[in-house]
């Protein structure tokens, strides 16, 4: 007995000296915390998922003109939680010059928790169902075992730098696991001898100053309408747009003034809508200015438009009513009001560059309507142009600046294009539509599509771009769930169609997706140039990378010749 109790203890002892021993050879194959960090370059044009763990060697270098922002995205990842990540950058220099400080910032993750119909090829697709997005200016961030997280840097290039290689520094530092760390890389920024002026492709992101939305620059809370505070969220607003090459602002005479119906005569007050646009106009937006819509569907999608009429007794809960051009209280007002517009704007000098919208995208089922209105605005301000997103061609001759969705514009384009040579003009929009392989901004899509939009707008002729979502933050946080849905018909605004900025204490963080959008125009405005230059050279290289309207080069590294081709060409 005494035997077997002493065998049963021995082989437990060498059992526990086996076990240590191999946790020790363990211990010793454990990554330190010092080696195990990665700290690598990513061309911005790529999304880098959380779960993204494979990063190549790459130098960090960018080539840009003047006038336009150069983009850095570097990625940290560890198999340890990382704690107080901060980054840093030295001004970069060539001899005696330098270029302006950079932006820095983290780019966040966001859920896209809803699936669209007719995915495209290269749809980008996440595991997790987070989806790198908005780029967020906070000094540190904290970085989950594993995650991988980027980090985006922005340096503005003055016109007038002098041309030249820039080199400078990134430093990270912070943490990693219980070791404080502290890492450095180069990067250089070759600025060519070739300067990029004001936009002159027309861009409208439609936006609101409604404090329902702008509630969530004050962390979800409200605030009094047109208090100090609400003015200057919409100046904040405008020197964003400004900042992304916006020329055109939709501002509501509608909405923003105030009428009084006195004596059997309606007067008007414009002093709210002269307060916006003179915003927007001293901070750099217009440009044009697209007077807001007049009308919408009576209910359906389906349904007939009606137009908005201030009720002639108001109180606090309704301002206005709907009903059909053909309703003499319809009538009445309207008489009044583009007469009294048209000669307000005429006093302030906007006459030249204010464009009026009638109602949102007409079809077929409505077209009788929507030409009815539009018809008895023309004989009130016949010198007005109407600018609409619109479903079909059939509208007569109403419109002077057609908006036709992407694919519709692809399906007509002989149509449009007879637009845009004979005096009108003819601009193409985005939205939760098309879908497939057209470009947009969704979320899910690869950088380069939503670049490639404007390179669209060279290759096809066409002056304007419009897309209505930039900041509809809907009733949840904006850094939440990306996605909402329409029940009416069941669709699905995709993550990425209903806002492309993001608030956050008083102010707007921008994203990657309108970064892209941004270096996308003035790729637009390079062709343009080297069009004016050589015709046939800009023409054989929109058309290496653009195919047809849903077709495209989705190669990073090939968009990046292409690029370097066009600003060698320009600076020769």
């Amino acid at each position: 007995m005494k035997k077997l109790l002493f065998n049963n203890a021995m082989k437990l002892a060498i059992s526990f000296l086996l076990m240590s021993v191999l946790l020790f050879q363990q211990g010793c194959n454990m990554p330190n915390a010092e080696d195990s960090l990665e700290f690598e370059y990513v061309d911005p044009l790529e999304k880098v998922l959380a779960e993204a763990s494979y990063f190549p060697e790459k130098e960090a270098k960018c080539e840009v003109v003047r006038g336009e922002h150069t983009t850095l995205q570097f990625i940290v990842r560890s198999p340890f939680t990382i704690k107080d990540l901060k980054v840093s950058v030295s001004q970069a220099v060539s001899n005696d010059n330098s270029l302006p400080a950079a932006k820095t910032g983290f780019v966040g993750y966001v859920k896209v928790g809803r699936s669209i119909w007719d995915y495209s090829r290269d749809r980008i697709v996440s595991v997790s169902g987070y989806y790198p997005d908005p780029v967020i200016e906070t000094e540190s961030v904290n970085v989950n075992s594993g995650n991988t997280q980027p980090i985006w840097i922005s340096i503005p290039i003055p016109s007038d730098a002098v041309p030249g290689v820039y080199k400078g520094t990134v430093t990270i530092t912070g943490i990693n696991g219980n070791k404080k760390f502290r890492l450095s890389d180069e990067y250089s920024v070759k600025v060519y001898p070739v300067t990029v002026g004001k936009p002159t492709l027309w861009v409208t992101n439609w936006f609101s100053i409604n404090p329902a939305q702008l509630k969530w620059m004050n962390g979800g809370q409200t605030f009094e309408e047109y208090s100090d505070q609400h003015w200057e969220y919409i100046r904040t607003l405008a020197r964003k747009m400004a900042e992304y090459r916006q020329n055109v602002a939709i501002i509501s005479p509608i909405a923003l003034s105030e009428f009084k119906y006195e004596n059997g005569t309606w007067n008007i007050d414009f002093a709210k809508f002269d307060r916006v646009v003179d915003i927007f106009i001293e901070e750099g937006v217009i440009g044009r200015i697209e007077g807001g819509h007049i009308g919408g569907r009576e209910s359906t999608w389906l349904s007939q438009f009606v137009v908005t009429v201030p009720l002639k007794v108001q109180d606090k809960d309704k301002k206005y009513e709907n009903l059909p051009i053909s309703d003499p209280a319809a009538q009445e007002f309207y008489k009044t009001f583009f007469p009294a517009l048209n000669n307000h704007l005429k006093e302030k000098g906007w006459d030249k560059i204010y464009v009026q919208h009638l109602a949102d995208e007409p079809i077929e089922e409505n077209i009788k309507s929507y030409i009815e209105i539009a018809g008895f605005v023309r004989k009130l301000v016949p010198d007005f142009k109407f600018i609409d997103a619109c479903h079909s061609k059939n509208l007569g001759d109403v419109l002077d600046i057609w908006v036709p969705q992407l694919d519709f514009m692809n399906r007509d384009y002989e149509f449009y294009n007879e637009q845009n040579m004979k005096g009108k003009e003819a601009w193409f929009y985005t939205c939760l539509s098309p879908k497939g392989e057209y470009v947009n901004r969704f979320i899910e899509l690869p950088l380069l599509k939503t670049r490639y939009m404007h390179l669209l707008n060279f290759k096809y002729n066409i002056p304007g771009y419009l897309h209505w979502g930039l900041n509809y933050w809907n009733s949840n946080d904006p850094f939440t769930e990306q996605t909402s849905i329409q029940y009416e018909g069941g669709n699905v605004l995709p993550g990425g169609d209903s806002w492309i900025i993001y608030p956050k204490d008083g102010k707007l963080f921008s994203s990657i997706r309108y970064d892209a959008m941004r270096d996308g125009l003035v790729d637009y405005e390079l062709l343009r140039m080297l069009e004016k230059k050589d015709s046939v050279k800009a023409r054989e290289i929109v058309n290496k990378v653009i195919y047809r309207f849903d077709a495209y080069d989705n190669n990073i590294e090939a968009f990046r010749a292409h690029r370097r081709n066009i600003m060698e060409l320009l600076a020769e």
